[in-house]
């Protein structure tokens, strides 16, 4: 049987390290595009409701969401939708 040294579990050791932040870069670059496909997913929604989108600004579409989830109604709504869960 052979014994380990020092320096094969200090190669064990960066291997594992490196092995861990490839794994987290993974999560990571997973995560990004679990939210890209989100957020494209939620805009093309939302264009879906809005007539000649295309000919507005992002600062049109943020006061109309602004707007709408002023209202009484959306805000009782998304209210009801998080005690859901």
């Amino acid at each position: 049987m052979t014994r380990k040294t020092s320096e094969d579990i200090q190669k064990q050791i960066e291997q594992l390290k490196n092995q861990k932040k490839e794994v987290l870069a993974k999560e990571r670059a997973q995560a990004r595009k679990e939210r890209t496909r989100r957020l494209i997913q939620r805009g093309a929604i939302l264009e879906q409701y809005l007539d000649n989108a295309e000919d507005l600004t992002n600062e049109d579409v943020e006061s109309i969401v602004k707007y709408a989830f002023n209202t009484p109604y959306v805000r009782d709504l998304v209210q009801g939708l998080n005690d859901v869960k």
